[in-house]
């Protein structure tokens, strides 16, 4: 029964000609347009789309018969989302990015050789559903973390070579990596044209990081470790004091650095500290039923169950330092750690970090560019040749969500898509909940 389910649902995905087009050229028309160039809507109008690549809006120029369009009957048109920082490394993951409108990716480490060569070149040439994917090796001074090992600056100028001619657009720093070691990667990675992003690196920290060139900080938390002073010996989880949010807030403008806002991720590390009852919940959350079964074993024997620390001061905090952030014109992108940690479902993670913006004071319209155009200006600025996207506009990359409602001013619109058009490829509703359906089957607990 369920092989025939599953079956049936891959011949849906294969045959539903009306859900899911390759897409030459694509017309969405009386569509109320989000451009996300400036704070504004365009009512009422028309994009058409050649070639994967927005042509033009407003104008309804003469097509060929025969020409797909999508009549949007008022509904709302943004650019895709982008997860700027997640672990997904299957195809089924990609899915369930795909279903949930996010176009762009950007896996932080440890993706398979399968994943970051095969996989990812064809879903980016629209081969394979999935968002756009870019991808970061992980190295650090030692084996601690379990990620790459550099010790000395030749092995760092060698990978930044390894790592490009594997196509990784970003190499990430981690903890352990010595001050010498980093130096050499920040030196060679501007020469190759790699991205540096990633951790605080305790033997340098994030001013002489950022300084050296590294491109984006990977986690909010990671400042409280290498910008702001140290907690007193008595209370490890003492927050900074408020007053130093501007100083980091004027070291990231000075460089022009990004920021991942993980809010999302360090609440649902906080919730489960010492408290086996919460990841049991994560467990039971109606999204998990889309984990993989590896991920659901490691979920449950996760380390962060067995210690009780109390981060909630620090929770206050980081959402406070967010909120500074976003009011003071730092760009932030939206990731987390989907799906390693406890509690974060690809796809669904992503909606939980805007949500945990909003509720960190963000507006609508803030919370909507970390996840759309600020990724786009952060690749823009790091990846060489990189096809624009993030923005609405003729030329870019024609990565569209769909949704009933303004989401300006009801972004819970965003976590029920009418349709995506990511890799050239419009996915109707219909497709999308197929999709789910798929990984839901594949996945079922017996």
């Amino acid at each position: 029964m369920r092989a025939a389910l599953r079956a049936l649902l891959t011949l849906w995905l294969l045959i539903a000609g009306a859900g899911i087009a390759r897409a030459e050229t694509i017309v969405f028309t009386d569509v109320n347009v989000v451009p996300m160039d400036r704070e504004r809507v365009i009512p009422r109008t028309t994009v058409i789309v050649t070639d994967g690549k927005i042509a033009s809006i407003g104008i309804m120029a003469k097509l060929p018969a025969g020409t797909r369009v999508v009549d949007g009957k008022g509904a709302w048109l943004v650019p895709g989302l982008a997860d700027m920082h997640n672990h997904v490394t299957s195809r089924d993951d990609l899915a369930l990015l795909l279903a949930n409108g996010a176009t762009t990716m950007l896996n932080m480490g440890e993706a398979t050789n399968a994943f970051a060569g095969r996989t990812r070149i064809a879903v980016n040439k629209g081969e394979v559903p999935g968002p756009q994917i870019f991808t970061a090796l992980a190295v650090d001074g030692d084996p601690q973390y379990g990620h790459l090992v550099i010790k000395t600056p030749a092995d760092a100028r060698a990978i930044v070579g390894i790592a490009k001619s594997n196509g990784y657009s970003f190499l990430k720093v981690y903890t352990n990596l010595s001050a010498e070691a980093f130096a050499a990667l920040a030196e060679e990675a501007k020469v190759q044209g790699v991205g540096i992003v990633g951790h605080n690196v305790a033997a340098v920290g994030l001013v002489k990081q950022l300084a050296a060139g590294q491109a984006m900080v990977a986690h909010v938390e990671e400042f409280f470790y290498g910008f702001f002073p140290e907690p007193p010996a008595g209370d490890q989880q003492a927050p900074p004091a408020d007053m130093r949010i501007a100083d980091a807030i004027a070291l990231v403008k000075a460089h022009g650095t990004f920021v991942t806002s993980d809010l999302f991720t360090y609440r649902a590390i906080a919730a489960q500290f010492g408290k086996p009852e919460v990841v049991k919940a994560y467990l039971a959350a109606p999204e998990a039923r889309y984990l993989a079964p590896g991920d659901r074993i490691d979920w449950a024997r996760s380390g962060y169950q067995k210690k009780a620390v109390d981060l909630s001061r620090r929770v206050g905090f980081e959402g406070r330092f967010v909120k500074a952030m976003a009011d003071a014109g730092v760009p932030l992108i939206t990731g987390g750690d989907a799906p390693s940690i406890p509690g974060l479902v690809p796809g669904f993670a992503l909606h939980g970090e805007i949500d945990a913006m909003l509720s960190a004071g963000l507006t609508p319209w803030q919370a909507l560019l970390a996840a759309t155009r600020t990724p786009g200006e952060f690749v823009a600025k790091t990846v060489p040749g990189a096809a624009k996207f993030g923005v609405i506009a003729p030329g870019y990359r024609a990565d569209l969500l769909l949704v009933a409602e303004s989401p300006l001013e009801k972004p819970a619109t965003l976590r029920a898509p009418l349709g995506v058009m990511a890799g050239g490829r419009w996915y109707d509703a219909a497709a999308l909940k197929a999709m789910l359906a798929d990984v839901e089957a594949k996945r079922i607990i017996p």
